[in-house]
């Protein structure tokens, strides 16, 4: 089977699907059809037909996962050392990157993404296995000194079954930087990917099981989130959740995660403000920008969807924008585009309601505001890039996630009025700042609340810095070290010697 890039396009336009992909669930080290016998279809956003099928789960699927999963924490997988857990991780590190084209050309079709962009997301998840597995035998307790007939001490232990649920505007990416700490914590884990897009975590638990991972130690289940991702979370032997997708869906998760006194690390919605001074380096601005709302399709947690400039700098950087935006070259993704679709017919929908409501309002929008589709086929799932300005505070652009290509702008007459703006909604995931001022820099990173900041560089950092929101964006963190202890639980251990 030639799985280079070339030749796994190539098959796709030739038949319209990729052989071998993963068709059932994968509990207990097997490929696992549904109890029910359920089917759901992969469907490709670039053209909107359906490309494969896969196994459709249910609560019996995951009672049977999360016994797998709680099972193993006392087999072989208890046992291994920190250091043998970490030489697994860097393994599952080297597979990633020698099938990498197979990774990416998945996640392409699934997500919709152009080409370029899943392959930086599978580089990216090599790099999170390769980070966490220098991290296992690096947690350490202390002693507590308690005088000479005492000794005290604290030790860290894996939480034990972890519920990952995966959303579909990052399959891989967010997969691994939940799953690598989990493992290297000594964690078991079920991961439950988006109905849109399993295939990468189905592709993922099969990796880690050739990287020398026991079997049962991780185990993938497919399905819509009532059907699975619900039980999942309320099962009473999972003790921690990690959940990516929206603000609404959260809460949910919480609340039926509390009543079995499981922790959660919810990473939720964001309306992030990209915040330009009349200072800065516009042509850099510029770049930050289309990238912070165009990468994805705009479908990302952590998207700047609110501009918020200086009014000094307004007129050029709009003018700027405008005209990069109109050269966005739309089309599927496995021909690289700047741009591809958006992942669903009903998310597409949900972006064109907004708009059109905005345009109702009299609200100007600059350029795109439209539906579209891929111009070589006249198919898929797409609409264009998107410029709103001068948009007020209040109006539900500003303070609602889109979820899509679409920036909302907002005009400041100083620094002050734009921290304010910064600040102005229900959200508080990450922001941006634009300026040469380095003080001024680090002064609005002080007063802006988001649980990450980037200065002049939008999605500055990597695996090894801390990501998360405050507010209604979240709480708790992943990835760098603070990610690996939201899956370990300290004891502390006091004795009398003498």
């Amino acid at each position: 089977m030639n799985n280079t890039v070339p030749a796994l396009v190539a098959q796709y336009q030739q038949t319209g699907r990729i052989e071998g992909l993963p068709d059932r669930h994968l509990i207990a080290g097997n490929w696992t059809p549904s109890a029910s016998g359920g089917i759901m279809e992969s469907v490709d956003p670039g053209n909107g037909n359906a490309f494969h099928q896969f196994a459709a789960g249910d609560a019996d699927d995951i009672e049977r996962a999360v016994e797998n999963s709680h099972a193993a924490l006392s087999g072989e997988w208890s046992a291994a050392s920190p250091a043998a857990r970490g030489a697994i991780l860097a393994r599952a590190a080297d597979l990633t990157r020698q099938e990498a084209a197979r990774f990416a050309v998945a996640e392409s079709l699934d997500s919709g993404k152009p080409l370029q962009e899943a392959e930086g997301d599978v580089a990216g998840a090599a790099r999170c296995f390769e980070y966490y597995a220098g991290l296992p035998d690096k947690f350490e307790g202390r002693t507590i000194p308690l005088g000479p007939d005492y000794l005290a001490y604290t030790n860290w232990e894996p939480v034990g079954v972890t519920g990952h649920i995966i959303p579909w505007n990052y399959p891989i990416s967010t997969l691994s930087r939940s799953i690598a700490p989990a493992l290297a914590a000594g964690c078991t884990a079920v991961v439950k990917p988006a109905e849109q897009t399993p295939l990468t975590a189905l592709m993922l638990g099969e990796l880690l099981l050739r990287a020398g991972l026991p079997a049962g130690v991780v185990n993938v289940v497919a399905g819509t989130g009532i059907d699975a991702g619900a039980p999942l979370v309320s099962h009473p032997l999972v003790r921690h959740v990690s959940f990516t997708g929206s603000t609404t869906t959260g809460i949910e998760v919480i609340r039926a995660a509390a009543r079995n006194v499981t922790s959660v690390l919810p990473e939720l919605g964001g309306k992030s403000p990209l915040v330009v001074l009349a200072d800065a380096d516009m042509e850099a601005a510029a770049d930050g920008i289309m990238g912070a709302i165009f990468e994805n399709a705009g479908q990302i947690c952590s998207a700047g969807s609110r501009l918020v400039v200086e009014r000094r700098a307004h007129s050029g950087l709009m003018e700027a924008l405008v005209a990069r935006a109109r050269a966005l070259k739309l089309g599927h993704g496995l021909r690289r585009p700047d741009m591809g679709p958006v992942n669903s017919s009903a998310h597409l929908s949900k972006i064109a309601a907004m708009v059109d409501a905005a345009r109702d309002r009299g609200l100007e929008i600059v350029t795109g505001g439209s539906v579209s589709t891929d111009p070589e086929t006249e198919k898929g799932w797409f609409y264009q890039p998107t410029i709103i300005d001068n948009v007020p505070v209040d109006d539900p652009i500003a303070q609602e996630e889109i979820f899509g290509p679409v920036l909302a702008v907002q005009i400041a007459d100083d620094a002050e009025e734009a921290i304010s703006i910064a600040n102005s909604t229900k959200y508080a995931l990450v922001a941006g700042i634009y300026t040469r001022d380095f003080a001024t820099a680090h002064r609005l990173a002080q007063r802006i609340d988001a649980g990450q900041v980037f200065i002049n560089e939008y999605f500055a950092g990597g695996i090894s810095v801390p990501f998360g929101g405050n507010r209604m964006s979240g709480f708790g963190r992943e990835k760098g070290i603070d990610g690996m202890r939201t899956y370990l639980k300290l004891k502390s251990v006091a004795a009398r010697i003498s």
